[in-house]
């Protein structure tokens, strides 16, 4: 390692994924950069005893400067947001692909040990998620390729680009899916936000204003899972020291639709709101589940902190923010 070597580099690390990682892996005793193109002040969390950099990693000459001297790499830089961002911003969305090509390039020349490269559930085939009474979707139905266009395209060519550059220059990628990650200290408002703590943010409003009615995005019939952001960081790191290749969820089997999940937070704040269904609005897939039979063989684990204990912790955690916001 040069001397200004790291045990670990994570890319968007000023995320909100990668404030958890990184708080993870400094308990652990590790040396981390962490590294986001957000102004300091812009970050989720910012850690002490960490090398905290802002800097553009879609920049050749930043992604070399940045990866050079880290043992591994945890990819999870991505312009990226809630389903009304991505359905809204497709360009912005595929230029990421900068920042997947250059970190490889750069984690290669740098001679990185382990490369993780963090994919999405979006990649997979948009035909076999048209109903909301779902079939979990297992790796293989990534191919023939329909992923959600922009963001998903995006996501399915780097973690093509990860398998060559394994392929080919024998630096060591691992690639997971995610699925819909949320938790404290996320995005809540602004428009980037996704379900649950926009669900969180619209039931702790009604609660604070007394005014006991909300939105919903399409008629609520849409379902989905939702990983904890604990259970995304262990199974992160579980994958990056994995023997395994290839691409592999790392998401929670457990199905809701978005009905009631509102129905669950507001049980938490003990109310009861008036549904407009916006019919109109931006809401993806019909319906999104993992199958999680692939990492259940190769690592014997999949998320296990349930909606119900997830929630109540990001429901209490977005109260919070709202009541400050109103002074």
């Amino acid at each position: 390692m040069t001397a200004s070597g790291v045990d670990v580099l994570v890319a968007g690390g000023g995320g909100f994924i990668g404030g958890h990682l990184v708080a993870d892996l400094l308990k652990q005793g590790l040396t981390v950069r962490s590294v986001d193109i957000k102004p300091l002040d812009q970050w989720y969390q910012v850690h002490e005893g960490v090398e905290n950099v802002v800097a553009d990693l879609s920049l050749r000459d930043h992604a070399f400067e940045q990866t050079d001297g880290a043992r591994e790499v945890y990819m999870l830089a991505a312009d990226m947001g809630g389903m009304g961002f991505i359905e809204n911003n497709k360009a912005e969305c595929m230029l990421t692909v900068l920042t997947s090509t250059h970190m490889l390039e750069a984690a290669r020349n740098a001679g990185v040990e382990r490369y993780f490269y963090s994919s999405s559930a979006c990649v997979y085939n948009g035909s076999m998620q048209t109903d909301p009474n779902v079939t979990a979707l297992k790796e293989s139905d990534a191919y023939p390729a329909d992923p959600e266009d922009g963001y998903g395209w995006e996501k399915l060519f780097s973690e093509r680009m990860a398998r060559h550059f394994l392929e080919d220059y024998g630096l060591q990628t691992r690639v997971a899916r995610y699925h819909n990650v949320y938790g404290p200290e996320g995005t809540w408002t602004g428009g980037r936000e996704k379900a649950p703590a926009a669900t969180c943010r619209k039931i702790a409003e009604a609660v604070i204003s007394g005014h006991h009615e909300i939105d919903i995005w399409g008629d609520g019939e849409q379902t989905r899972s939702f990983m904890y952001v604990d259970d995304c960081v262990k199974g992160s790191q579980m994958v990056l020291k994995g023997d395994s290749i290839i691409p592999v969820n790392v998401g929670s089997s457990e199905l809701i639709s978005i009905n009631d999940l509102y129905t669950m937070v507001e049980g938490f704040a003990g109310i009861k709101c008036k549904r407009n269904y916006q019919l109109d609005a931006p809401q993806g897939v019909r319906g999104r589940n993992s199958d999680n039979t692939l990492i259940q063989e190769i690592y014997g684990w999949e998320p296990s902190i349930s909606l119900l204990e997830g929630m109540e912790k990001t429901y209490a955690w977005v109260y919070d923010q709202v009541k400050a916001a109103h002074g």
